[in-house]
């Protein structure tokens, strides 16, 4: 998920590191996407620990994020309930809470993930980590199709944290209006690759139109497909798209 990096700069900048001269090296891995060599490194380093040592628990944190983000969901979450159920009173609690959800959430487990997603809240109502949770919490209840529950904690992000990267990064998602679900076909970085597409689809009888992203000096052109109150509408026609051969992906 993208937050990773930012949700790993908060909490290492919150603490000290025990583990200076070990961890140095496997943060630069994890930072230039080297997951897979700071996941030898930080195995290699828990197995040379005989007994239970100050900044142990970062250790297991900075590993557990290494194999979220190389996609071994089920070993990372196992590292995060080390950490809760090891370190009760870790500085990383909150950001494994959060680890832990989000190895739920990409493997499709969005209630489990949402519950994780609000321990964080619960336990400490002003974590530094809190507008993370509110974001990953509205984007659980969008799966589930509880667009009340999505907008709900949307809005607390707006109102709470307007200059916060979650909410910046996500303005499209605008709580003022209507939720609603679409399924995405295709997404070019041409505006007349995007157009030629989007009118063969018209063509075909598909009420297709095309939306804008920009990031930094960078705009991608997303097409899409509908625009549904309930996610099994989008749901159903994912399934007749993937049939007549589209990559398809229902947002958000």
């Amino acid at each position: 998920m993208k937050y990773l990096f930012v949700i790993c700069c908060l909490v290492f900048g919150i603490l000290n590191n025990a583990f200076a001269l070990n961890l140095d090296k496997m943060k630069a891995r994890f930072l230039s996407s080297d997951y897979k060599q700071a996941i030898i490194e930080g195995e290699k380093a828990i197995a040379g620990i005989e007994h239970s040592t100050d900044g142990l628990d970062e250790l297991y944190y900075l590993l557990g994020l290494n194999y979220l983000k190389d996609g071994n969901y089920l070993r990372a979450s196992d590292i995060f309930e080390i950490i809760l159920r090891e370190f009760k009173g870790s500085g990383f609690k909150e950001g494994a809470l959060l680890g832990l959800g989000d190895s739920y959430f990409l493997k499709g487990d969005y209630q489990n993930a949402n519950a994780q997603y609000r321990k964080v809240i619960d336990g400490n109502p002003s974590s530094k980590l809190r507008f993370t949770a509110y974001y990953r919490i509205s984007q659980c209840a969008l799966k589930t199709g509880d667009t009340q529950q999505a907008k709900e904690y949307l809005s607390r992000l707006k109102e709470e944290a307007p200059e916060s990267f979650e909410f910046i990064s996500n303005k499209d998602l605008d709580t003022s209006c209507e939720i609603y679900y679409a399924v995405q076909v295709g997404s070019f970085s041409s505006s007349t690759n995007a157009q030629n597409f989007m009118q063969k689809l018209i063509q075909n009888g598909y009420p297709a139109y095309i939306e804008e992203a920009k990031a930094l000096d960078t705009t991608t052109y997303r097409v899409r497909i509908g625009k549904f109150k309930l996610r099994q509408e989008a749901q159903e026609l994912e399934n007749k798209l993937t049939q007549e051969g589209y990559p398809t992906k229902i947002y958000p």
